[in-house]
């Protein structure tokens, strides 16, 4: 919403995540992680939420019109960008468990968006 260029009209993306996981041990695989444990988190997460659903900032006016028509949507706090969603699978790998350090989202080859805490 409110955005000035050609994003403001609806549109979807098809995203690349790299997720940094860090840790001050090795387990007794002498691994961070299994980076299985990871991918089976995340796509859990993103098949249940964000996979073809119509992600909207929670005042978007369309939404009354797809509550009358059922369709499938998720409403945010925040708008819809990469960087929110990066904040979304960061904060969702951290009450997992995982000492998720960063959550980058690629939406094309050259465009990145990422999140991370100090």
């Amino acid at each position: 919403m409110n955005h000035g260029g050609k994003c403001r009209h609806l549109h979807g993306h098809s995203v690349k995540a790299a997720i940094s996981i860090t840790h001050s041990d090795l387990n007794e695989q002498s691994m961070v992680c299994d980076f299985s444990e990871v991918k089976e988190c995340v796509e859990t997460y993103v098949n249940t939420h964000l996979d073809h659903n119509f992600l909207l900032h929670k005042d978007d006016p369309i939404i009354p019109a797809l509550i009358q028509n059922n369709e499938r949507f998720l409403t945010l706090e925040e708008h819809p960008t990469a960087e929110v969603l990066s904040k979304m699978i960061f904060k969702h790998l951290q009450v997992h468990g995982f000492q998720v350090s960063e959550v980058a989202l690629w939406e094309t080859a050259s465009a990145c968006a990422s999140y991370r805490e100090s």
